[in-house]
């Protein structure tokens, strides 16, 4: 527990700089390394370590090219340079995964042969893994993005907090007990109304930071979708940790385990909040 609480106060204070002092590019340059460790934890519990050591660097370059792309083509570089970038990386991604099939054909049936499930791998942990976490970057590129990158944050991180001592107080149904045995559906409530809650503490420090206010609804839904696909991602990470039996995904984070058991649920809650601020003003 201790552990866990050092990596918190160190932790935390890291990522608000970068996502929200730092210029937009640093929040390119997290998002990628967690992609590339993301890439290696996945590959290592799914195909195991001599296939990872043979394969991870398709996905970790599909997963930086991905990131890159999404980068370069952001509206604000039109027409400069950087859209170049952007395009550029676009056609090393298009190769990538092209690539990653023509190799898997072409040794099929020899020693290294690469099933199904290893392709899937490599292609979640190059492709889905790194295009969810890059939704932090889209939403960073936005107009006050600084503040708005921390929405995915904010619900995710509440809710698991939430669900925690909301669990641990009066938790007696459980949720899911063969993928989790821990959760419960009283915990799982809790998540999401410290989702909300969390969003509601987030609109007045974003109204005090920007003067400008966010529509409170918008702010509760946000909260509230955040927190059921925060604890969706949860549990669809512990899934595959159950299949294939590990504890954690890493060790990277003591306390927390690795990059995937960390942002698990901000991997599913990010998509779903940029998706809605793409179509709707705050």
């Amino acid at each position: 527990m201790k552990q866990r609480i050092l990596v918190a106060v160190v932790g935390v204070p890291l990522l608000l700089a970068v996502l929200v002092a730092a210029p937009d590019w640093a929040t390119a340059i997290l998002v990628s390394l967690l992609s590339i460790v993301g890439a290696h934890e996945l590959l290592t519990a799914v195909c195991g370590v001599d296939k990872t050591r043979r394969w991870f660097w398709v996905s970790a370059t599909m997963g930086v090219a991905l990131v890159w792309m999404v980068y370069g083509q952001a509206p604000q570089f039109a027409g400069t340079s950087m859209e170049a970038v952007g395009t550029f990386f676009l056609f090393v991604l298009t190769a990538l995964v092209v690539g990653a099939f023509m190799l898997a054909v072409a040794e099929y049936g020899g020693a290294q042969t690469m099933s199904f499930t290893d392709i899937c791998a490599v292609l979640v942990a190059g492709f889905v893994i790194p295009g969810a976490l890059s939704c932090l970057l889209r939403l960073r590129l936005l107009p006050d993005g600084n503040g708005l990158v921390m929405i995915p944050l904010v619900a995710a991180f509440c809710s698991d907090t939430m669900a925690l001592f909301a669990g641990m107080a009066c938790g007696k149904h459980k949720l899911s007990p063969k993928v989790s045995p821990k959760k419960t559906v009283e915990g799982a409530i809790g998540g999401l109304l410290g989702g909300m809650l969390g969003m509601l503490i987030f609109r007045v420090i974003f109204q005090l930071c920007t003067l400008r206010p966010l529509n409170i609804l918008w702010c509760l839904l946000l909260g509230l979708l955040g927190a059921a696909m925060g604890q969706l991602g949860d549990l669809s990470f512990s899934l595959i940790k159950r299949q294939y039996g590990i504890k954690d995904y890493g060790r990277l984070l003591p306390g927390h385990g690795g990059v995937l058991d960390r942002f698990d649920s901000v991997i599913f809650t990010a998509p779903i909040v940029w998706i809605i601020m793409s179509y709707v003003t705050l």
